[in-house]
């Protein structure tokens, strides 16, 4: 079994690119496939490609990739790569990239370039199954006032201040993802009716209502700062009036995090599952609940009622005299 190539290697393949040849023949016609036909994010394509990046420069440190490419693998070798891998991730990201990877395998397999999925029967870490993190609603109202405390403090410019307010009433109001929110634009708003048209995964489209706070912050800044509002223009804009990104909402967010004094672990997601989990312990409908997120099994929404009753768990055994 290679020795942890990667450790071995990992400096030398920072500077360095897969070769382009390489990216022509196996990546760059399954991203084609990602982008245009399932109409995946460009931020889902981003965590494949980097599946991808990741899994070339293991098998070319271990002296496994050859001219042949992917068609060479076989079950053994992807062992190697599972066991090894859980030195460098977690279980979850693990799960997550082999997801990525048996994706591309099965691209190609449809495309008769392989013959053989070499992930077939290959295990994979357990998970342990985790509640999803959320913050309370005291939490969250701490957490939105952060932008107002900076304002009055005069240690942030007006601009900034309710951009950012935007973008956090928008992920917890509105219950978007984050690729979502930045990928909003004027022309998705309904402002009278305080509605925004979103795409979700898989380029679904659904109905999110604003929520009076987060469409009171959204008018403002529309008025006061919004330069270009046209229906193709962004609506969560940089000082120069350019898309914000993920990676900066992520940053922004912290920002207010550590100003709040809570975990700065919580990512721009868990405002959406704290959406979905105050919805549900003010009595909100399941399937009300799955259709605002978005989600295409109930399944996946039904995770946030053990989350309440976890909560009510708690409040009991605090309150409770027999508890």
């Amino acid at each position: 079994m290679p020795q942890n190539p990667k450790t071995e290697t990992e400096h030398a393949e920072a500077e360095a690119e897969i070769p382009s040849a390489v990216l022509a023949r196996w990546w760059m016609p399954f991203a084609d496939f990602l982008g245009k036909e399932r109409h995946y994010s460009p931020y889902t394509i981003r965590n494949y490609a980097r599946a991808f990046e990741d899994f070339y420069w293991w098998l070319h440190a271990a002296g496994l990739w050859t001219e042949d490419g992917l068609e060479g693998l076989d079950p053994r070798d992807m062992r190697d790569f599972v066991i090894e891998a859980q030195h460098r991730y977690s279980a979850r990201t693990l799960h997550n990239h082999v997801s990525g990877l048996r994706s591309l395998i099965k691209f190609w397999l449809s495309r008769e370039r392989i013959r053989r999925d070499p992930f077939l029967g290959v295990p994979l870490p357990k998970l342990e199954k985790t509640l999803p993190k959320f913050l309370t609603e005291d939490q969250m109202k701490r957490l939105l006032l952060g932008p107002q405390r900076l304002l009055e403090n005069e240690a942030i410019e007006p601009f900034l201040a309710w951009r950012d307010r935007l973008a956090m009433e928008l992920l917890y109001g509105a219950g978007l993802r984050v690729s979502e929110l930045v990928s909003l634009n004027y022309g998705m708003l309904n402002l009278n009716d305080g509605i925004a048209r979103v795409l979700g995964k898989g380029r679904k489209e659904r109905l999110c209502p604003i929520g009076k706070v987060a469409l009171t912050v959204l008018k403002k800044f529309r008025r006061d700062f919004a330069r270009f509002t046209g229906p193709s223009d962004p609506v969560l804009v940089t000082p120069e009036h350019a898309r914000v990104s993920v990676a900066q909402v992520e940053k922004l967010l912290k920002r207010y995090l550590a100003l709040a004094e809570l975990p700065l672990e919580i990512s721009p997601h868990k405002l959406r599952h704290s959406y979905a989990t105050h919805l549900l312990n003010a009595g909100a409908d399941l399937r009300l609940v799955q259709e605002l997120l978005g989600h295409a099994e109930l399944a996946t929404t039904q995770v946030y009622t053990h989350v309440s009753v976890a909560r009510l768990q708690e409040i009991y055994a605090k309150a409770h005299p027999r508890s």
